[in-house]
């Protein structure tokens, strides 16, 4: 698969932070996953429906609309069983699953409540929605167009919880950070992410190249201190009696 922005992929250096962002996310998903009939929503090249699988889910469906995407996972994760499907219209029977993932999906999708819905639709009653997506407060403060250019609306922490809550009591509201390797760079050098941003890989420091080749999972945190001011957010849903 080709790196063009809208998706992030293992295996890239200059990527590996955005990567181990995204791993971060996928690993405090996971107990929430063990043993349970799950559905990768919008699951990309497959990396983190399969990291469920490994760390002890039941049967992983990962759901892309592209279907060279599609193909891809289904392809590279043979434990994922790969299906093809418009978001808006989970090609799932209702209430068949107990978990819905959505990683860093929902701003990259015109009809939102419209997801929230389905993703309703398909969980058993009392099932658990696991969803990650940009803070808009941090990640395009202050713009009225998203920086990026896949992306159709960010949130903030309350507008996620007002577009959840109709269908899901929202358990935990959670932000994930940087932790104490990555805040110590940034205390000398400035944002790492807007480092990143400034320009393309090849301009980097050699200091700032070395350290996105080094970026782990562990060097994220993920806690209810500092949602507002959080990269992400990650919310804890569970699914309302119709």
């Amino acid at each position: 698969m080709g790196l063009t922005g809208e998706r992030t992929l293992p295996g890239i250096a200059e990527e590996n932070y955005w990567f181990r962002r995204h791993e971060a996310a996928y690993l405090a998903m996971a107990p929430f996953c063990r043993g349970a009939r799950v559905a990768d929503a919008g699951c990309g090249e497959g990396y983190g429906a399969a990291l469920l699988h490994r760390h002890g889910a039941g049967r992983v469906v990962g759901l892309e609309m592209a279907p060279d995407v599609a193909g891809h996972a289904g392809a590279r994760y043979p434990s994922v069983a790969s299906v093809r499907g418009d978001l808006a219209h989970l090609p799932l029977a209702a209430a068949s699953l107990d978990v819905v993932v959505s990683a860093q999906v929902i701003e990259h999708l015109a009809d939102q409540p419209g997801f929230i819905a389905e993703c309703a639709r398909v969980l058993r009653p009392a099932g658990t929605l696991l969803l990650t997506t940009p803070n808009r407060l941090t990640f395009s403060p202050g713009l009225a167009t998203p920086v990026n250019p896949f992306h159709t609306r960010e949130l903030s922490a309350d507008e996620l919880t007002a577009l959840i809550e109709p269908r899901f009591a929202v358990s935990r509201l959670l932000g994930v950070n940087h932790g104490s390797r990555l805040r110590r760079w940034e205390r000398r050098r400035g944002p790492l992410v807007d480092a990143q941003l400034a320009g393309p890989p090849q301009s980097w420091h050699p200091e700032l190249a070395g350290l996105v080749r080094s970026v782990s999972a562990e060097d994220f945190t993920i806690s209810e201190h500092g949602i507002d001011s959080s990269l992400d957010l990650f919310a804890v849903g569970i699914r309302r009696a119709p």
